[in-house]
C-alpha cells in the first residue's frame, strides 16, 4: 500500500467532517436549543403555571388556569414532535447533500481516484453523521423523557401519542439511523439530489405511518371481562370497548407497562431495516463501481 494512498485514507473522516461541517453544526444547534427549551421550561415556565394553580386554588371557583398550563404542556409537546420527527430531515439531507449530490457532481469518483475505495467512501460518510445521531438522538431522547415525566399532571400528552411514544425512546435514534441508511441507498440508485431527498423523506414517512398503524399489534394486548360496566385507569391505552355475545362488558388495551415492550419491538423492527437498507446500498455500490 503506498504512502499516498495511507495518506487519503486516514485524511477521509476529516475531510467528511470538513465537507458537512455546517449540517453537524445545525445538528449540534438544534440538539442543544431542544435541551435548553426544555429546561427553561422545567425551570422557569413551570413556576408561573404552579402560581397560577395557587391563585386559582384561592380564588373562585370558576377561576381556570388551562391557558397557563398550555404555556408548558404545549411546547413541551413541540419538542416531543422535533424529537420524534427529526428523521425526516435525516432523510432529505441524506438523500439530497450527504450521498445524492456528491454522485450527481462526481465528487464521489473524484475520491475513488485519490486511493479511496469505493467502500472505505461509503463507510466514512455513514460513520461519522452516524455518531452524532446516536450522539445528539441520545442526549435529546434522556432530556425528553425528564421533561415529560417531570410535571405529567400538566401534560395532557398520553404515553401512547405518536410522537411522545417515539421521542421516549430508543426508537428515535433508531429511525434516525434508518433515515440516514434509506437516504443513502435511495441515493445511489437514482445518483441525482433532488429526487433522492424527495424519495428518501417519502420512504421514511410511509415507514413510520405504517409501523404507526401496526403499533397496537407489536405485542399482546390485555383484554377485561365483566358482567358489571367498569372503567379503565387513564394511563392505558384502550384499543376495543363493548359487549360480548353474552352480554358481558369487556375493553382490550395496552397498560402503562407495555411501553417499553412496544417501544423495543418497534425499535428492532426499524434497525432491522436499517441494516437490510445499509447492506443493500454497499452492495449496489459495489456493483455499479466493478470494473
Amino acid at each position: 500500500m503506498s504512502g499516498t494512498t495511507t495518506a487519503a485514507r486516514a485524511r477521509l473522516p476529516r475531510t467528511v467532517l470538513r465537507v458537512h461541517r455546517t449540517a453537524l453544526i445545525v445538528w449540534g444547534a438544534f440538539v442543544t436549543g431542544l435541551i435548553g427549551w426544555l429546561v427553561w421550561l422545567n425551570e422557569r415556565t413551570v413556576d408561573s403555571v404552579r402560581a397560577a394553580e395557587a391563585a386559582c386554588s384561592r380564588g373562585p371557583w370558576t377561576c381556570v388556569d388551562l391557558i397557563e398550563a398550555l404555556r408548558y404542556s404545549e411546547p413541551t409537546g413541540y419538542v416531543g414532535f422535533l424529537t420524534c420527527y427529526g428523521f425526516l430531515a435525516v432523510a432529505a439531507f441524506t438523500g439530497g447533500a450527504l450521498i445524492g449530490r456528491e454522485l450527481e457532481s462526481r465528487t464521489a469518483r473524484l475520491a475513488w481516484t485519490q486511493g479511496v475505495t469505493p467502500t472505505r467512501w461509503l463507510a466514512a460518510k455513514l460513520t461519522v453523521p452516524a455518531l452524532a445521531l446516536v450522539l445528539g438522538g441520545t442526549a435529546l431522547v434522556l432530556a425528553f423523557r425528564w421533561g415529560w415525566a417531570a410535571h405529567r399532571d400538566l401534560m395532557g400528552d398520553h404515553w401512547s401519542f405518536a410522537d411522545v411514544f417515539v421521542a421516549r425512546g430508543p426508537a428515535s435514534v433508531a429511525y434516525a439511523l434508518c433515515a440516514l441508511a434509506v437516504g443513502t441507498l435511495i441515493a445511489l440508485l437514482l445518483r441525482r439530489a433532488l429526487p433522492a431527498l424527495a424519495v428518501s423523506v417519502a420512504a421514511m414517512w410511509l415507514l413510520n405511518l405504517v409501523l404507526e398503524r401496526c403499533r397496537p399489534a407489536l405485542w399482546p394486548s390485555v383484554t377485561r371481562t365483566s358482567p358489571q360496566p367498569f372503567e379503565l385507569p387513564d394511563n392505558v391505552w384502550q384499543r376495543e370497548w363493548g359487549r360480548t355475545a353474552t352480554g358481558d362488558h369487556y375493553a382490550t388495551y395496552h397498560p402503562a407497562s407495555h411501553f417499553w415492550p412496544l417501544h423495543l419491538v418497534e425499535t428492532g423492527i426499524v434497525l432491522a431495516v436499517a441494516v437490510l437498507a445499509t447492506a443493500a446500498a454497499f452492495a449496489v455500490l459495489r456493483r455499479r463501481t466493478a470494473f
